[in-house]
């Protein structure tokens, strides 16, 4: 049987080394090294940048974002509208129940300001709209029977009729009668709409918080029969002038009333919780949501028809509606350092 071999001086050196090396950095004790740099400048630089990181959160983590407390978006929201007041045009006299649209009363509703009416429309057979495509006609060769265009106002005959006013002539459609643009009378109805009233109900509720809040004064009987709205004195009387939400957006109400736009009322509720809930109210902002400078995409108009019937035939009066459209937004956020599962 071989014998075994010794080990090597040098393995048993490294080995020793090693081991005085593990207990050297164990019992020994380390600082760093600190090298101080006389520089007046590097040193106004260097303590810059430690004010700035500590003004950073102190003011903007903790004042401005306050984020040493626990927060919500989006709150669950309700409104309910109800507009009021009477106005006139050059034929009538105009109430709630004609002017707005629709009659619910929900976030977005429309004020009818101007209208164009083509009245005593019946199924017959009439010129066709210049403003369509291709309406213009010499002949009936012109007119294709059996075409349809989709921007038109009904099938064509092939007979090429002269218009309803001038000397052009058309390519005759059956459809209702008279067109849109052949008979239509304009009427203006925002004489009077500066003054229409408009009441915004809003209830907002944070379930995270279980904290809930409307915008209207409690306690007070009949306060909002006399009451319009101010952001200092009235602050929770919900209650705008049309005029008022307009001028507030920055439009000229006669401008607008002819052609017609979309206004957003914006009510945002930015609260702090850990404040007296009489803190936390209701910040009203008003602008224009459609962009006005656009042509193609300004203004705001809708169309819709009344039928009834004249001697047994279906007859309708078609209207296109000019108005401004009102939409209520509601945004908010709540904050506090220990959610308190009473409020209300």
């Amino acid at each position: 049987m071989a014998a075994a071999e010794p080990k090597s001086p040098a393995g048993s050196a490294a080995a020793r080394r090693l081991a005085r090396g593990c207990w050297s950095a164990f019992w020994d004790y380390e600082t760093p090294k600190v090298i101080v740099v006389k520089n007046r400048r590097l040193g106004i630089v260097y303590r810059a940048v430690q004010l700035l990181i500590l003004l950073y959160f102190v003011w903007y983590v903790f004042i401005v974002q306050k984020s040493y407390q626990d927060s919500e978006t989006g709150p669950e929201s309700s409104v309910i509208t109800k507009v009021k007041g009477i106005t006139l045009s050059e034929h009538k006299v105009w109430d709630v129940e004609e002017y707005v649209k629709p009659p619910e009363g929900g976030s977005v509703f429309s004020i009818i300001t101007r209208i164009e009416v083509t009245p005593f429309q019946t199924l017959g057979t009439c010129a066709e709209s210049m403003r369509v495509s291709n309406a213009t006609c010499h002949s009936d060769e012109d007119c294709v029977a059996g075409q349809l265009d989709m921007l038109g106002n009904g099938l064509r005959t092939g007979r090429c009729v002269p218009y309803y006013h001038g000397s052009s002539k058309t390519c005759e459609v059956s459809g209702w009668c008279p067109v849109e643009d052949g008979a239509s009378v304009s009427q203006f109805l925002g004489t009077m709409a500066p003054n229409f009233t408009i009441l915004i109900k809003n209830s907002i509720h944070y379930p995270k918080f279980q904290f809930s809040k409307g915008n209207i004064e409690n306690g007070k009987d009949g306060y909002l029969k006399h009451c319009t709205f101010h952001e200092v004195s009235d602050l929770y009387c919900p209650i705008f002038k049309l005029g008022y939400i307009v001028q507030q957006a920055g439009e000229n109400f006669t401008e607008l009333a002819h052609t017609g736009g979309v206004i957003g009322v914006i009510i945002n509720w930015d609260c702090d919780l850990d404040l007296s809930a009489s803190e936390c109210n209701p910040k009203y902002s008003f602008r224009r949501l459609d962009p006005k400078h656009i042509p193609a995409s300004s203004g705001y108009n809708f169309r819709f028809a009344k039928y009834y019937k004249i001697n047994g035939s279906i007859t309708r009066t078609l209207i296109k509606a000019y108005g401004i459209r009102v939409d209520v937004i509601v945004h908010g956020q709540v904050r506090e350092v220990q959610p308190d599962s009473h409020h209300h």
